[in-house]
């Protein structure tokens, strides 16, 4: 069970991965808006204004591509996690959340012992790139 449910998730975050990067792209919907001719006119560029419109989107892609590296960073370290605990026999991954925000990483849920609790922490620390783990997980009774 445990097998099956780490395969799910590894084809989830390759399907998600290959979206994310562009494989699957929105070029088709693009192409046939502009022959029904629904795309947005824009206006001509002049070769005078042509430099500075470069340079204009250019900062415009960079601030968005180092949005989406963040996101795609947490994202990722999100999703290393949440693959190490389904893959660990000593952890219930279906009662955990991880979520990541800049490196720091929150745990919540319920766990069924202390020893799946110190697991669960230890699998979140050491992932690469995590600067700190939040512990909200809670120890249910048996």
């Amino acid at each position: 069970m445990r097998f099956l449910f780490g395969t799910i998730i590894v084809l989830a975050l390759v399907a998600v991965g290959t979206y994310t990067l562009g494989y699957w792209s929105l070029a088709q919907v693009t192409v046939s808006a502009w022959r029904a001719g629904t795309a947005p006119k824009t206006a001509p560029v002049t070769t005078s204004a042509a430099p500075g419109r470069v340079a204009q989107l250019d900062a415009k892609a960079g601030k968005a591509a180092a949005t989406v590296g963040e996101f795609i960073s947490d994202a990722e370290l999100t999703a290393k996690i949440k693959s190490k605990m389904a893959l660990d026999d000593s952890v219930r991954a279906r009662t955990i959340d991880v979520s990541t925000t800049d490196g720091v990483v929150t745990l919540a849920g319920s766990v069924g012992s202390a020893a799946e609790r110190v697991q669960a922490v230890r699998l979140a620390r050491d992932t690469k790139g995590i600067t700190r783990v939040v512990d909200h997980l809670k120890v249910l009774a048996n």
